[in-house]
C-alpha cells in the first residue's frame, strides 16, 4: 500500500500544480491585458484632468471663485466633470459632497492613485485646493495585518493534510482487493485451488471486482482441470491394474505348470493387446484435450466427404452387427456430396465410437438408426444415432462423455469411446449431446459446421 499511496499522492499534487500553473498563467495574461487597457484609460483621463486642472487653477488665480462659476456655466458639453474646488473651510465650490478624509489624503499625498491637484490663492487671498476626483473613488494605503503573510502557508498546510487523507483512503480502497488477490494467488500457487475472492469484494462493481470474478472463474477452471487430470490418472491406474494382475497370474501359472505355457502366453498376449489398446485410447484422449486447449496440432486437415464418411462407418458397423442380429438403418437425407475440411481419421474414429456404442447397447434383433441431414440454413450437418437399449439416467446424460464412465451398464471397453468422440467433434467446431428417446433407448446428436470454423489447422 505504501508505494501505491505515494504514487497517488504525488500524482494528485503534480496534477494540482500543473492545473494551478495553467490557471495562474491564464489569469496573469488576462490581468496584464486588462492592466494595459486600464493604464491607457487612466492615462487619457489623467491628461484631460490635468488640462482641466490647469485651466481652473489659472481662472482661480486671476478671477477667483466667480470666474470659476462663470466658466462652469458654459461647461455643458465637457466630457469630464469639473475639478473639485475646496476652500479653506473644506467646502466644495459647487456644493458637491466630498469626504473629509479624501481632502486630507489629497493634501497629504496618501492617495494610492495619482490625482492631479494644485493649491492656488485667489485675488482675495483665499487658498483653494483644486484636484480631479479619482474615477473609481479613492484608494488609501492601509497597513497590512500581521496575519496576512501567514495565510498562504496555512492554506498550503491544509491542502497537504487534505490530500494526505484523500490519498490514504483512495490507496486503501484500491489496495485492499489487490492484497486479497495476491493472497489468493499465493494460495493457488501452493496448491489451494479452492481459493476464491468474490465474496471478499463485497458490493464493489468496479474493475477490481471484475478482476476478482475473473480470478474465481480461472481458479474454478483450473480446479476442474486438475481434478479431471487426477481422476483420469486414477481411472487409468485402475484400468491398468486388472490386465497387469492377470498377466502376473499367467506368468505364475507358466512357472508352476510348464505344460500350460501356451495357454499362459496366449493370456499374456491378450492382456498385452488390451494394455496397448488402453494406452492408445488414453493418448488419443490426451492429444484431443491438448488440442481443445490450444495445444500443438499433430494432425493435418484434409477435405472429407462427410456423407461418404458416415456411410463407411455404417457399413463397417453393419458387418459387425450381423453376427448378433443387430441391424443398422441409414438415412442419408439425400444430401449428396458434402465436402468439408476436417481431420478425416479423427472424425471417422469419433463417428465409429458413437455408432459402435449404440450397436453394443441395443438389444439383439433390434435396430440402430443413423440419420444424416443438413439444417435449414445449410451451415451445419446433423448426424443422429439412436439405439433401442435401456437409455441412461437423466442425471448421467452429460457424464457419459467423461473418460472411464460407462453410462449404460458394464460392458466392453474402457468408457473412453464417447469421451474421445466428444473431444474430436469439439475440435472440429461441433457439438455432441445425448438424450433419452420417448419410446426407449438413447439418441446421440452430432452437429458439425460445414465450413468447420473450429477445426484445427495444420
Amino acid at each position: 500500500m505504501d508505494r501505491l499511496f505515494w504514487k497517488i499522492f504525488l500524482s494528485f499534487w503534480l496534477s494540482l500544480l500543473l492545473g494551478s500553473a495553467v490557471v495562474a498563467a491564464g489569469v496573469y495574461l488576462y490581468n496584464q491585458s486588462r492592466a494595459d487597457e486600464l493604464r491607457e484609460a487612466q492615462g487619457r483621463v489623467f491628461l484631460r484632468g490635468e488640462f482641466s486642472l490647469r485651466m481652473y487653477a489659472l481662472l482661480a488665480e486671476q478671477g477667483g471663485t466667480a470666474a470659476l462659476l462663470q466658466a462652469d456655466a458654459g461647461r455643458k458639453d465637457w466630457e469630464l466633470p469639473p475639478p473639485l474646488v475646496i476652500d479653506a473651510q473644506g467646502r466644495e465650490l459647487w456644493g458637491r459632497p466630498v469626504p473629509p478624509d479624501l481632502i486630507d489624503q489629497v493634501r497629504s499625498g496618501s492617495v494610492e492613485l495619482p490625482i492631479p491637484a494644485r493649491r492656488v490663492v485667489d485675488p482675495k487671498g483665499q487658498e483653494l485646493l483644486i484636484f480631479v476626483p479619482p474615477p473609481e473613488g479613492p484608494r488609501v494605503r492601509r497597513a497590512r495585518s500581521p496575519y496576512v503573510p501567514y495565510l498562504p502557508w496555512f492554506q498550503f498546510a491544509a491542502a497537504v493534510l487534505a490530500s494526505l487523507i484523500v490519498s490514504a483512503l483512495l490507496a486503501r480502497h484500491l489496495s485492499r482487493p489487490i492484497e486479497r488477490l495476491r493472497d489468493a494467488f499465493d494460495t493457488v500457487a501452493q496448491g489451494g485451488l479452492g481459493a476464491r475472492v468474490g465474496e471478499s469484494m463485497g458490493r464493489r462493481r468496479d474493475e477490481l471486482a471484475q478482476l476478482g470474478r475473473d480470478f474465481d472463474h480461472m481458479a474454478g477452471q483450473l480446479q476442474k482441470l486438475v481434478g479431471s487430470q487426477e481422476r483420469l490418472l486414477h481411472d487409468v491406474s485402475h484400468e491398468l491394474r486388472s490386465p497387469l494382475a492377470r498377466m502376473q497370474v499367467a506368468v505364475g501359472l507358466a512357472r508352476q505348470q510348464p505344460d500350460k505355457l501356451d495357454t499362459a502366453l496366449s493370456r499374456i498376449e491378450r492382456e498385452a493387446d488390451r494394455l496397448n489398446e488402453l494406452v492408445g485410447e488414453v493418448l488419443t484422449l490426451s492429444r484431443l484435450e491438448s488440442t481443445s486447449r490450444g495445444g500443438a496440432q499433430a494432425e493435418r486437415q484434409d477435405f472429407v466427404d462427410i456423407a461418404e464418411l458416415v456411410a463407411t462407418v455404417v457399413e463397417d458397423a453393419r458387418f459387425e452387427g450381423a453376427s448378433s442380429q443387430r441391424e443398422i438403418r441409414f438415412d442419408d437425407g439425400n444430401v449428396g456430396e458434402l465436402v468439408m475440411p476436417a481431420r478425416g481419421e479423427l472424425l471417422h474414429r469419433a463417428l465409429d465410437n458413437v455408432v459402435r456404442n449404440a450397436l453394443q447397447h441395443t438389444p439383439e434383433q433390434s435396430t440402430v438408426e443413423v440419420v444424416l441431414c443438413q439444417d435449414r440454413s445449410g451451415a451445419r450437418v446433423l448426424i443422429e444415432v439412436s439405439d433401442q437399449g435401456q437409455g441412461v439416467a437423466e442425471g448421467e446424460l452429460e457424464q457419459i462423455f467423461e473418460p472411464f464412465v460407462r453410462g449404460q451398464g458394464e460392458g466392453k471397453g474402457y468408457g473412453l469411446g464417447l469421451a474421445i468422440a466428444r473431444r474430436a467433434i469439439e475440435a472440429h467446431g461441433g457439438a455432441i449431446v445425448a438424450r433419452n428417446r420417448r419410446d426407449g433407448g438413447l439418441r446421440v446428436s452430432i452437429a458439425l459446421p460445414v465450413q468447420a470454423e473450429g477445426a484445427p489447422t495444420a
